[in-house]
């Protein structure tokens, strides 16, 4: 039996290992030097002026509501069709999401249903930029302004990626990143939330510290505390891992870029597939993973299984929330039915899709891909 090829696959070199190997000769292990040239690089590639590295995106997410206040009694505006860390957060200040339908081509938040969804205990409204495609980022900052809104974005998937010529991470109060192993930049575990308000950057690394104010010049003991806070600190191994993959961005993104039009054209012609789009308007995406749709008539999960007995792993990215067993039995859940984002989201199929990916393999994954469909047909 051929090689299995994974779903996604992290890029190290080298370079990253000789970084990690550089710190473990140190005395800092956590909040020392690699931690403040990472948040420095980082922020200076959005061209913001903070960058405050967490534990995880979803540390991020929680400490970014937080920050804007979000909390009890506040409504939250968010797409169903995305990743259950992003309601985990909301649920964790205590504030009430609100799912909404997303738009049919970029599989981000619709616009008009946002518009549709505001309330008087609206609060936020949570941006996620979906598989790396940017969200609609002008009329949904303009929303947000009109109607008094803190915006967050979730660029988590969408490091690299543009609209109207700005970065992604760019437009809101506050965004936030992830770097887990299977995102376009890793640092193994850890995130980062990017801010333009200095005040918001100072509650974020007090938050992520314990509540402690940050740094030995602050004037407050180490074990002198000025607000409740969290472990969500980022090692200075994660940041010197993270320092070197964010150095080699352009590369990893033209790698991304150079494998989804490989399958763009390895998938070309066969039926029952519905490629995404390599040019959107507005839009430069940030390739995060590489997601097909099937047709209506298609089992996704006999073609899962079929390519799983070869070797090639898939998934079904995402499963709605307002469908998972977690959330299902929530009673704003019940009372909303996303017909879009359901039908859209059963036939969603994502392709093994990461950097070092060849072209013979994504050959394999074209054919398995159409022969499953043929005899599922």
């Amino acid at each position: 039996m051929a090689a299995a090829i994974s779903l996604s696959a992290p890029d190290i070199t080298e370079a990253e290992i000789a970084a990690v190997s550089s710190v473990l000769r140190t005395p800092h292990l956590s909040l020392g030097a690699e931690l403040a040239a990472f948040e420095s690089e980082l922020a200076a590639y959005h061209g913001l002026d903070h960058a405050v590295a967490v534990s995880s995106g979803t540390a991020g997410l929680h400490l970014a509501l937080l920050t804007l206040g979000v909390g009890e009694g506040d409504e939250v505006i968010l797409p169903s069709f995305t990743f259950v860390a992003i309601i985990n957060a909301v649920f964790q200040v205590r504030a009430t999401p609100v799912l909404i339908e997303m738009d049919p081509v970029t599989l981000n938040l619709d616009p008009v249903a946002v518009e549709r969804a505001i309330t008087p205990r609206s609060r936020a409204i949570l941006v996620i930029h979906t598989f790396g495609v940017p969200a609609q980022m002008d009329v949904l900052q303009d929303l947000a302004r009109r109607h008094r809104l803190a915006l967050i974005e979730d660029a988590s998937e969408a490091i690299g990626a543009r609209f109207d010529g700005r970065l992604a991470g760019s437009f809101g109060d506050l965004a936030v990143f992830g770097f887990y192993p299977n995102k376009q930049i890793t640092t193994a575990e850890g995130g980062a939330v990017l801010a333009s308000d200095p005040a918001h950057a100072a509650r974020l690394r007090r938050l992520r510290n314990q509540g402690r104010d940050a740094g030995p010049d602050s004037g407050i003991d180490w074990l002198d505390h000025v607000e409740p806070g969290y472990n969500y600190r980022l090692s200075e191994l994660a940041c010197a891992l993270g320092r070197v993959q964010l150095r080699r961005i352009d590369e990893i993104l033209a790698l991304r870029r150079q494998a989804a039009e490989r399958y763009d054209a390895f998938l070309s012609g066969i039926p029952g597939v519905e490629r995404p789009s390599l040019s959107l308007p507005q839009r430069e995406v940030s390739w995060f993973v590489y997601v097909v749709r099937l047709s209506e008539g298609a089992c996704r999960e006999r073609v899962r299984a079929a390519l799983a007995s070869l070797g090639i792993a898939t998934g079904r990215y995402f499963a709605p929330i307002h469908l998972q067993p977690a959330w299902r039995a929530w009673s704003a859940a019940d009372t909303r039915h996303l017909s879009l984002t359901e039908s859209i989201a059963r036939c969603t199929l994502a392709l093994p899709f990461f950097n070092r990916i060849t072209p013979s393999q994504q050959q394999r994954v074209a054919d398995a891909l159409r022969e499953a469909l043929s005899s599922a047909a």
